[in-house]
């Protein structure tokens, strides 16, 4: 998927630090489970895979923005195109167009949720050096958290106004332009997550630096299809937003999940909400498939052409979804 790395924090912590008994449920109030079609969502990953790999500058990722936002005002939000450019891993100008989708609702302050919707421009995580210049087609990485989010679109905006809690879901872009494993030159710093760092600068602007003012929290969507995938609780989540962990993973247990959603602390990874964290300020929590048993920290067709349909389960996709919907009700 796209995100950045976290080699460099790998001396500072172990792999995984266990915060809790794993496989009990945590106890806590019974919640209503949301309405969520696994099979919506499923689709909604299938149709973005189906227009090929949306690497930045193609007519993929061009038809996959154009298909975001329409399906966006389908389901009533007011779309906002957020555009501007970051200088990438060279230094040379990327292109940002993230997609921003306003629901409506009676609370005073908004919920964010967001996943990236770019794909990888390499597949850099291939053993032949030759393969490591395809692009990845990221139904895991980029359309999972995509098609979770646009079924929690259709399920908002079938809400009333009096039922309907305030929710921006943005859909970053250039997430995973980050530096390739291959190259050899003078890195740079803050490659990756671009749209992010655009977002989160572009917020704290207009608000003078006080985002709080309009955003209770978010919840941040990468990786979240795989049929084994487990979601650790995120060290910069942990670090930035812990009651927001706390309230995400007592939903999933209440709706039973636990057996994803683990009481496990995993390495802090630089992905979008680091910078939502950081420069919004907002307090933003990740769920992302983490394997502590790869050497990546990620699943094996992690930046591969193997990154496909075939690891995509509606199962997942419900649990993820239902557990968002759990937590900003």
């Amino acid at each position: 998927m796209g995100f950045s790395r976290f080699k460099e924090h790998i001396v500072f912590f172990l792999v995984l630090v266990c915060l809790s008994a794993c496989g009990k449920a945590v106890k806590t109030n019974d919640v209503a489970v949301p309405q969520f079609s696994a099979d919506s969502a499923f689709r909604y990953v299938s149709e973005q895979v189906n227009m090929g790999a949306r690497v930045p500058g193609t007519n993929a990722h061009y038809e996959c923005a154009l298909y975001l936002q329409q399906q966006l005002r389908r389901f009533g939000a007011e779309v906002e195109i957020q555009q501007g450019q970051k200088p990438d891993y060279k230094g040379d100008m990327q292109q940002v167009v993230n997609i921003i989708g306003h629901f409506s609702g009676i609370a005073s302050k908004r919920v964010l949720l967001c996943a990236h919707y770019d794909t990888r421009p390499w597949s850099d995580q291939e053993e032949e050096y030759d393969d490591r210049m395809q692009p990845v087609l990221g139904a895991n990485d980029g359309a999972s958290g995509v098609g979770v989010l646009l079924e929690v679109a259709r399920q908002t905006g079938m809400l009333s106004p009096e039922e309907r809690k305030p929710v921006d879901i943005v859909f970053f872009d250039c997430e995973d332009m980050g530096t390739p494993d291959f190259y050899s030159g003078k890195e740079r710093e803050n490659t990756w997550c671009l749209g992010s760092q655009l977002w989160a600068e572009q917020i704290a602007s207009q608000t003078k630096g006080n985002a709080r003012s309009i955003y209770k929290f978010g919840i941040l969507l990468d990786m979240v299809g795989a049929p084994d995938a487990l979601f650790p609780r995120e060290y910069y989540s942990e670090q930035f937003a812990q009651n927001i962990v706390e309230k995400v993973w007592r939903c999933a247990s209440s709706l039973g999940y636990s057996s994803k959603f683990v009481s496990q602390q995993a390495y802090p990874i630089t992905d979008d909400h680091y910078y939502v964290n950081t420069i919004a300020q907002v307090p933003c929590v990740d769920i992302i498939h983490y394997d502590p048993y790869n050497g990546t920290g990620f699943a094996h067709w992690w930046h591969t052409s193997q990154d496909d349909m075939r690891n995509i389960s509606p199962a997942t996709l419900e649990a993820v979804g239902k557990t968002v919907l759990a937590a900003i009700k």
